[in-house]
């Protein structure tokens, strides 16, 4: 039996594909609310944080009013704290509150201060009514140390956050309670990262 020609192959693709739609259509029929979500983004693989940013840029790009509070990564210069508060200060309100990763402070007292009052300001921006979305970035790490309580945390993202208001935290070992109350969670696998063979943090990559 011979091979099927490139007719013959670009017709079943096309057949293919329209069932694909078909499906598709049938699917996103349904599809009509609109509710602001709660998403976390964890594990141990690199892009939690990247996700976040790249959210906050989707939200520049449509005049969506927005806000970043950094926990624990203070004293990293980052080219996503540059660039907001450089260029898009307007459109992005940015605030760190971390002072720097905790084994580098190794002052708790000083890293539950400031993990607090980061989420008080986390509070206030969530609250905040011209607010569409508001990055979270680290606060599972504040929150994996008990510095903030997670039942708390949790208790305003179900009753007190504005029904279209998208939060979005980030960071390893996300507690068990906020994955249950989350809209939407991915976990990042590690499959292979440079930093294994002697590969420092790389600018544009890392930070």
């Amino acid at each position: 039996m011979s091979d099927p020609s490139e007719a013959e192959k670009t017709a079943r693709h096309n057949e293919k594909m329209k069932k694909i739609k078909a499906a598709r259509d049938r699917m996103m029929a349904d599809k009509t609310e609109e509710k602001g979500l709660v998403m976390v983004y964890t594990g141990p693989g690199k892009g939690k944080s990247s996700s976040g940013f790249g959210m906050i840029l989707r939200c520049i790009a449509h005049g969506m009013p927005c806000a970043v509070v950094q926990f624990i990564k203070g004293n990293w210069v980052t080219g996503e704290a540059e660039m907001l508060r450089n260029r898009f200060s307007d459109e992005c309100r940015f605030f760190i509150s971390g002072e720097g990763f905790t084994w580098e402070t190794q002052d708790r007292e000083r890293d539950i201060a400031a993990a607090q009052n980061g989420w008080t300001i986390a509070k206030e921006q969530i609250r905040d009514p011209e607010m569409k979305f508001v990055l979270l970035d680290e606060i599972n790490i504040a929150l994996r140390y008990d510095y903030i309580d997670i039942d708390e945390v949790v208790d305003f993202l179900l009753h007190e956050k504005p029904a279209m208001t998208h939060v979005c935290l980030t960071g390893r070992n996300a507690k068990p309670e906020l994955i249950e109350a989350a809209d939407l969670v991915t976990e990042m696998s590690l499959v292979k990262h440079p930093f294994r063979d002697g590969i420092k943090a790389q600018k544009g990559v890392e930070f």
